[in-house]
């Protein structure tokens, strides 16, 4: 099991043991992962009130520039509405108006209503993450987040966070790296 320096004072488990810790489609994108990056992802349990990123790291001393945000972007082509995740470093904002507009090829590009998102996802508002994603959405991750060794993301519950290194989330399906992806937060 991996040695997690992030998790500050939580107690770390491997995510393959604790199913009851994530959402269902997140525990099933955890059965369909090779055993070898299975084995490789920790799960701890938070207080729910505490799942928003800041609130989190405070209170559990895991460091901000190792958690990760997941945010569901939607945007219409020709009367067709396309998805897309974005995953970008707690300490930066994905460029929705640019870089993931120009990606998803839509005119205007937003944050999906948060209704859209979790029915969408099946999952927490507040713990959505990458892992179990709808079939066919891109998964657009920043070239920071795929170099991490250590992250903290959601696990499709409030009550829970998953710990997983950067380079298992660009072997998820869909997945792609996209360079300027990010932008730091002013």
């Amino acid at each position: 099991m991996t040695e997690w320096t992030i998790a500050g004072t939580l107690r770390v488990a491997p995510a393959t043991e604790r199913p009851d810790l994530l959402a269902e489609p997140v525990a099933a994108a955890l059965r369909a992962l090779p055993a070898d990056a299975a084995a490789r992802l920790g799960v701890v349990e938070i207080d729910p009130d505490l799942a928003d990123t800041a609130a989190f790291c405070a209170e559990y001393g895991s460091p901000l520039e190792a958690s990760a945000n997941c945010v569901v972007v939607s945007g219409r082509r020709a009367g067709e509405q396309r998805y897309a995740a974005c995953l970008v470093l707690a300490t930066t904002r994905a460029d929705v108006n640019n870089v993931v507009r120009r990606r998803l090829d839509v005119r205007k590009a937003s944050f999906a209503p948060m209704d859209d998102a979790v029915s969408q996802t099946r999952m927490e508002y507040g713990g959505i993450t990458p892992l179990g994603l709808p079939d066919g959405w891109p998964l657009l991750i920043d070239p920071a987040v795929a170099a991490a060794g250590e992250l903290v993301i959601g696990s499709g519950l409030r009550r829970s966070k998953i710990l997983i290194p950067g380079d298992v989330l660009t072997k998820l399906p869909d997945a792609e790296v996209l360079p300027d992806l990010a932008r730091p937060v002013t």
